[in-house]
């Protein structure tokens, strides 16, 4: 399915040099995946893409400020516009759910760990994968906002299973080799597993000792 890539014009340290990626799937029902956080030129980019017709639908990876908090910005320039994220809102994206999104479908995958609410779009052979991956760096856990590991690593297993030609994520460029990153970020995840196990038994018992 034809897609656009919008960056969302919020470049930053923690974002990347272009900020967020945004989809447009153009088509019988313009679908943007991500919202971005609502900047001006964001939101024309937006329409000039759409080249007159209105959004339709918008969905949400995560509610993460970066992915979430562009929707004000697009409900106003697109009052009709349906804003659907997974475990909120009238109408939350469900598992396992086929939405019509530009000229097809898309496959909803609850894919938690980075967010409890974290969810992947499946077209076909490209995963629409939010923060679940990218290139030139891992993917933060925050425990305090609901991050978990063991269910991250479940969920990068999901998405391994489905073997995905390409990944395109909410973060840096496209990822023409899903299976060799993923690979790669699970034994990122074990490496550092062992590196805490060896502190342990070297008598760090602290999180600072263990840093």
């Amino acid at each position: 399915m034809q897609h656009i890539l919008l960056p969302a014009n919020n470049a930053s340290t923690w974002t990347g040099p272009t900020g967020n990626n945004t989809w447009l799937l153009p088509g019988r029902t313009p679908t943007l995946i991500d919202a971005g956080v609502g900047n001006p030129e964001h939101i024309e980019a937006i329409a000039q893409a759409l080249d007159g017709r209105p959004l339709a639908l918008v969905l949400i990876t995560h509610g993460h400020s970066d992915h979430l908090n562009g929707v004000p910005a697009i409900t106003a320039r697109w009052p009709d516009v349906r804003i659907r994220r997974f475990g909120s809102g009238d109408h939350p994206l469900e598992d396992g759910e086929v939405i019509a999104a530009g000229d097809g479908t898309v496959t909803t995958l609850h894919t938690p760990g980075h967010a409890p609410d974290h969810c992947c779009f499946l077209d076909g052979g490209e995963c629409f994968c939010g923060d679940l991956v990218r290139l030139g760096g891992t993917i933060v856990i925050p425990a305090t906002r609901g991050g978990d590991l063991s269910q991250y690593l479940s969920s990068l297993q999901r998405v391994r299973e489905l073997r995905p030609v390409r990944l395109l994520p909410g973060h840096g460029p496209i990822i023409d080799n899903p299976a060799k990153v993923i690979d790669a970020y699970v034994r990122h995840r074990a490496e550092r597993e062992a590196e805490i196990i060896r502190a342990l038994e070297a008598g760090f018992e602290t999180p600072e000792g263990i840093a």
